[in-house]
């Protein structure tokens, strides 16, 4: 068995949320009832997709926000808001105002890049400007200019009764360490590293300089980190499919594996023009996944994941997975449980702050 990594410090996980169109609320409530088990089982964060015209969260900052009513301790992200959607003065103010809202526990990640079938959507996304809109980094440097509390104009003061400031209200004071950026090439992860970002990194990444999944994911956090102001200590969190199944059903077991079956193929080889290269989904028993893991290149120099929950399951699906990598995979990788909140009832669990036992 290969020598284990540091200890896991950090445990989250991702959710896509998806939902009937015909009846729409009961996925997005079971988003936030995921959510806020989360965080009863100790998580330290959790995260929402987007899907933009499709049925999955639209409007994650929109989400977090009820989860920020839901939940006291989690930290809630987004992995992550495609920026080619948004204004980021408008969404900067959002961002403070759930950040706010959530008593300082909002983890934004972004990255750039035209929004998909560009040519189809954008005429109603910017219909006087679709040729004209820049879909770089830049972007996202306008974001972080306007969360930090740089100047958004230069007019402020009193007009009549009203009070103007020159910058993003609400400022959420430490927001803008909380940024992350969602890369998979090498000068992705250098941009995040030299504009003081946090990295998001995922089970996809371009092949470029190999067609070794691990190694390309290893190089990018290297490259991050090289060129971050912290260094080694810069933040860095690696987005994996695991699903533990040591307490699944038989027929739970048999549709993982069918699932994971299903998606082998594109891990194989780099998949068209943008030589996308997957990450295998990681099934078996707690301890199968953290031997795997312990043997990952990439996983190896990091000390928080996000792992990601499959796309098409149902929410009992999602129960027993997160319980799961909770109580079985996360101690295994060294994880320990955040303490619930004063006063939280979780029946039948028996850890600090916790008025269960067990059963």
């Amino acid at each position: 068995m290969p020598v284990p990594s540091s200890p896991l410090r950090k445990l989250g996980f991702l959710t896509i949320g998806l939902f009937d169109g015909d009846d729409p609320r009961a996925g997005h409530e079971s988003t936030l009832e995921i959510i806020a088990l989360g965080e009863r089982l100790g998580f330290d964060s959790a995260w929402v997709r987007h899907r933009h015209l499709q049925y999955g969260i639209s409007s994650p900052v929109a989400v977090l926000a009820a989860a920020t009513q839901r939940t006291t301790r989690i930290e809630l992200g987004t992995a992550v808001i495609p920026l080619g959607w948004e204004n980021p003065l408008r969404l900067a103010e959002d961002l403070a105002t759930v950040d706010i809202l959530s008593g300082g526990r909002l983890n934004p990640g972004v990255s750039v890049g035209p929004p998909m079938h560009y040519e189809q959507v954008g005429p109603a996304l910017y219909p006087d400007t679709a040729a004209a809109e820049d879909f770089g980094y830049q972007r996202v440097r306008r974001l972080l200019d306007f969360v930090r509390g740089e100047p958004a104009t230069d007019f402020s003061g009193v007009e009549g009764f009203e009070v103007f400031s020159d910058r993003v209200q609400p400022h959420a004071a430490g927001l803008g360490r909380r940024l992350w950026y969602g890369g998979a090439s090498l000068r992705s992860a250098r941009w995040a590293g030299e504009n003081g970002m946090n990295f998001l990194t995922s089970s996809v990444v371009k092949a470029e300089e190999s067609a070794d999944f691990e190694q390309i994911q290893l190089s990018h956090v290297r490259e991050f980190r090289a060129h971050h102001p912290d260094g080694e200590r810069a933040r860095v969190s690696q987005g994996l499919v695991v699903i533990p199944t040591d307490n699944a059903t038989a027929t739970q077991r048999a549709k993982y594996e069918e699932y994971a079956r299903k998606r082998t193929p594109r891990t194989a080889t780099p998949q068209g023009p943008a030589r996308l290269l997957f990450a295998p989904d990681l099934v078996g028993t707690a301890a199968e996944i953290a031997e795997r893991l312990h043997a990952h290149a990439a996983f190896r120099e990091i000390d928080e994941v996000a792992f990601a929950l499959p796309f098409t399951f149902d929410h009992e699906d999602y129960v027993q997975i997160l319980t799961d990598i909770a109580g079985a995979l996360g101690p295994a990788l060294g994880w320990r449980p955040a303490a619930l909140p004063p006063a939280t009832v979780v029946p039948g669990d028996p850890r600090p702050g916790s008025a269960g036992g067990v059963q």
